[in-house]
């Protein structure tokens, strides 16, 4: 019988797998808590110290999909890496790959077991539907094809990359993008510190920055885990944020010196850069600027 375990399936995004595989029968979540997802068995438990009944749904399963921070994940599958059966599929969903295809495939290695990463580029409460997921095949085999279908036919854009191409990728997508808004996010707080009213600040704020204010608010707001592993393990992310401080420097040189000519040279590259893809994104912009504010 196709069974599926997730590790980690109270969370958001155990919760999203747990509730993808049950179209391929029984799913059980291994979880601190209970699982909320309707349908779904719960196994109560610490996986980085299991019991005999998570080292027994383990047993059980053909696919194992490990949905925790990267400071447990690794750790949990190692302590349950002897339960996994012989060809099944041990799949993680972190935020960076690299070292974590690495470990997990030295895990699966002595049992035949599949190794695959996915990443929903996504917050989970938005479901898979028209959101993009990366998909990174390690050791690849049937059960790591019929997950990854899975995700297809739930309305997901699968994109398959190596573990390094997506990190290097999501260092920007990611990294880039968080930290951005972490330190206009200071800005604004060292603002408020100083006398400002955060009020008065959204009253006033033109689209962008409210965009902008949105965007944070929804970091601050978040898993404080999520956040911190995708800029404190990516191996590409201190680059990322030298190469955002170095053009807020570059920005700040030209502005000083009134160097309009360069300062538009500046934004010509940007837009050579993006390609064919800047007139989407200007149309893309506009519909979300047009949104009523209470609204957007």
């Amino acid at each position: 019988m196709k069974r599926t375990v997730v590790v980690g399936g109270a969370g958001g995004v155990g919760g999203l797998f747990a509730r993808l595989c049950l179209s391929r029968g029984p799913v059980v979540s291994v979880d601190l808590r209970p699982a909320s997802a309707a349908g779904v068995d719960s196994v109560v438990g610490d996986a980085r110290t299991p019991t005999a009944a998570v080292l027994d749904a383990i047993r059980a399963a053909d696919i194992v999909v490990h949905a925790l921070p990267e400071h447990v994940a690794v750790e949990a599958a190692a302590a349950c890496a002897g339960a996994v059966r012989p060809g099944a599929l041990l799949a993680q969903t972190l935020s960076v790959q690299r070292g974590a295809c690495r470990d997990f495939t030295a895990l699966a290695e002595e049992r035949g077991a599949e190794v695959c990463g996915l990443n929903p580029m996504f917050a989970p409460a938005l479901g898979f539907a028209g959101n993009p997921v990366a998909a990174i095949r390690v050791v690849d085999g049937p059960r790591t094809a019929e997950l990854l279908d899975l995700v297809a036919a739930a309305g997901a854009e699968v994109v398959e990359l190596s573990a390094d191409a997506h990190d290097r990728t999501t260092a920007v997508l990611q990294v880039a993008t968080h930290a951005a808004l972490l330190a206009f996010g200071t800005v604004v707080a060292d603002h408020v510190d100083q006398g400002g009213d955060p009020a008065e600040l959204v009253g006033l704020a033109p689209p962008p920055h409210l965009t902008a204010l949105a965007m944070t608010a929804r970091i601050s707001g978040g898993n404080p885990d999520v956040y911190w592993d995708i800029q404190a393990a990516n191996p590409y992310a201190s680059a990322a944020r030298a190469a955002l401080a170095e053009g807020l420097l570059a920005l700040d040189k030209l502005a000083s010196v009134g160097d309009r000519a360069g300062f538009a040279d500046l934004l010509g590259r940007i837009e050579d850069r993006l390609d064919g893809q800047a007139p989407g994104l200007r149309d893309r912009c506009a519909r979300l600027f047009a949104l009523p504010r209470d609204e957007g």
